[in-house]
């Protein structure tokens, strides 16, 4: 998955939202242990330059909370993906970008009361813009706001 992003990230949580992503990916990729993959990208990529580019300085703890909880909650998060892809459409048939923004999505719908519905939202189509067009942002949008309200009640929002 690449490194660069089509825009700046505006603050800590959002680039600990893009790098949790970017671990995702690569923990599904090369089967990297959590522990291992976690100490990875607190010394050489949470804030780090990178082929000349300078990423925003994430916020350690949320970036731990979305790689770990989604390592955890899994089958969980995968399962509520799942219940709310169109017929035609697996998990399996996402690419592994776009799984993992939607796992970390849902999982933060799923654990993260304290972060309003419409900032998770918003700030996942924000990574889906650092890789894709707008017909996948739409795509992330419409399914976060399906599995949020599922999961959360109006007064979240």
């Amino acid at each position: 998955m690449a490194q660069t992003q089509k825009r700046p990230h505006k603050n800590a949580r959002s680039a600990a939202r893009l790098a949790a992503v970017q671990a995702l990916y690569q923990r599904e990729m090369e089967k990297t242990p959590l522990n291992i993959l976690l100490d990875e990208f607190h010394q050489y990529r949470l804030g780090a330059t990178i082929e000349d580019a300078t990423y925003t300085k994430a916020e350690p703890s949320f970036f731990d909370d979305i790689v770990r909880g989604v390592g955890t909650r899994c089958e969980e998060i995968d399962r509520v993906i799942s219940e709310n892809l169109s017929e035609r459409w697996s998990l399996d048939r996402l690419d592994r970008p776009m799984r993992q923004i939607l796992r970390a999505g849902t999982y933060e719908l799923l654990a993260r009361p304290d972060v309003p519905t419409a900032t998770v939202i918003s700030e996942y189509i924000d990574v889906a813009n650092a890789f894709y067009d707008r017909q996948e942002k739409n795509f992330v949008n419409g399914l976060l706001d399906t599995v949020a309200k599922k999961l959360r009640s109006s007064n979240n929002a």
